[in-house]
């Protein structure tokens, strides 16, 4: 009898097609949240992993005003080391790129040694020209002699408004164009002749350099900060010419640790290698900032954590709904049968049965829900670039524009932590919305139901 009546009390659930309509509402807000947080999350790991490939996994930097001279025996002490697999010298600058007659950039400089630094980071694969080349050099085809360079694509192309892309055609054009970079120090040593500009500020002064190359390839790393900023120059040569006479120069040293090194330990090997090669070279070797990449970007990413959980408590919020709908569904299920109730109650049901099986029902309502949630917010976020394509077509602005929001292309990664946590939450949230109706259904006296029948 028992099997009957829970036969019949399943049958009367199931029939009522506005349940579908509590598996809709779940399914909904179990693919929001997961496409909001896969987005989100996406976006934050393709912003340290970017910061990761640029800079290394560790990163030894002078202080302000300082510099890591004749680096070469330091890379090598480091290279020697089983927990790192490569390190590759950065000298930094700022400067003005003449690119052409009246068109003149401000942009960060980075002299690099480009044979290091494709061990370190993908530098290689970044290019458009020499992409497929082994190994990418920066001098131009045929002129190993000349000085040439690398340039950001941002640096002399402008994304088109409506579809965010480069005229490659442009880009193209540009590889070989003799260009000039304007830069310079501020030293407290008396200027050196070769024709310098010197302005006194104090007691120190300004010497004014200008380094001629031929951009010999474009880099496009689909970062849009780094691509609008960064030209890059050979370390040797770029030191050579801002501090001539000297032995080369380097601001950081860049390192790529051995694949399952622990970063921690890492630090303090690295840490080890840099006291003994400088504590007798540099009175500031104790200065030296010693970081992982991930530490170098914890303040801003902590941020962009701090407003994801914001964004899934307020969808959290508005999801909450659903619980309110599932506990209406339920209850009106509850008031259109409830002589079909009092009938399995009297065939022997009891209330804590009855209110089980709503409650059971929910949770059932809750993993259809969520199921075809997680299934719909799949498809949404590894297809969200075609889809932000089609509906910027349909209103014919740009949605995600790499100047706004870094990347040329929507990180589209799903994060199976977060699908794992809705589930348990849509469940969550079905069986609570059930509790009510199923207490209300519970609480039918038979007698009172069927007294007239």
């Amino acid at each position: 009898m028992k099997h009957l009546s829970l036969f019949l009390c399943v049958r009367y659930l199931t029939s009522k097609r506005i349940v579908l309509l509590s598996i809709a509402a779940v399914a909904i807000s179990a693919a929001l949240l997961i496409v909001v947080a896969s987005l989100f999350n996406g976006f934050i790991d393709a912003f340290e992993s970017t910061a990761a490939e640029q800079t290394g996994d560790i990163v030894v930097a002078a202080p302000i005003g300082y510099r890591i001279s004749d680096y070469d025996p330091l890379i090598s002490r480091l290279r020697d080391s089983e927990i790192v697999d490569a390190a590759t010298p950065v000298l930094v600058g700022q400067g003005l790129l003449l690119i052409d007659k009246g068109n003149v950039r401000a942009v960060s400089v980075w002299g690099i040694d480009l044979a290091t630094r494709q061990k370190v980071t993908p530098v290689g694969e970044l290019l458009i020209r020499q992409k497929d080349a082994a190994p990418p050099a920066f001098s131009p085809p045929g002129e190993p002699e000349q000085l040439g360079g690398f340039v950001g694509i941002g640096v002399i192309a402008t994304p088109d408004e409506k579809t965010d892309e480069y005229d490659m055609e442009k880009v193209k054009a540009t590889i070989g164009r003799r260009v000039a970079l304007t830069t310079g120090t501020a030293t407290r040593e008396p200027s050196s002749p070769g024709g310098e500009i010197e302005t006194t500020a104090g007691t120190q002064s300004f010497k004014r350099r200008t380094v001629k190359f031929t951009v010999t390839d474009v880099v496009y790393s689909g970062m849009y900060d780094i691509d609008r900023e960064f030209i890059y120059l050979p370390i040797t040569d770029m030191s050579a010419r801002i501090y001539p006479g000297e032995k080369s120069q380097a601001d950081t040293i860049q390192i790529k640790l051995a694949e399952g090194a622990d970063p921690e330990t890492a630090l303090a090997v690295v840490g080890g290698i840099w006291m003994d090669f400088a504590r007798d070279r540099f009175a500031w070797a104790g200065y030296a900032t010693i970081s992982t990449s991930v530490e170098m970007q914890a303040r801003l990413i902590g941020e962009y954590k701090k407003q994801l959980g914001m964004l899934m408590l307020i969808f959290g919020v508005l999801s909450g709904g659903v619980v309110l709908l599932i506990s209406c569904i339920f209850y009106l299920i509850v008031i259109t049968k409830q002589k079909d109730i009092a009938i399995v109650k009297s065939c022997g049901l009891g209330s804590g049965a009855v209110a089980g099986l709503f409650v059971a029902f929910g949770v059932t309502v809750g993993l259809a829900g969520s199921a075809l949630g997680s299934a719909l917010g799949y498809l949404i976020t590894k297809n969200i670039n075609p889809i932000e394509r089609f509906v910027s077509g349909m209103m014919g602005i740009k949605l995600w524009k790499s100047s706004t929001y870094m990347f040329s292309r929507i990180p589209n990664q799903i994060d199976t932590e977060v699908v794992g946590w809705v589930i348990i939450a849509a469940v969550s949230a079905a069986a609570i919305g059930a509790l009510i109706p199923a207490i209300a259904a519970a609480r039918l006296k038979p007698v009172e139901i069927l007294r007239y029948e």
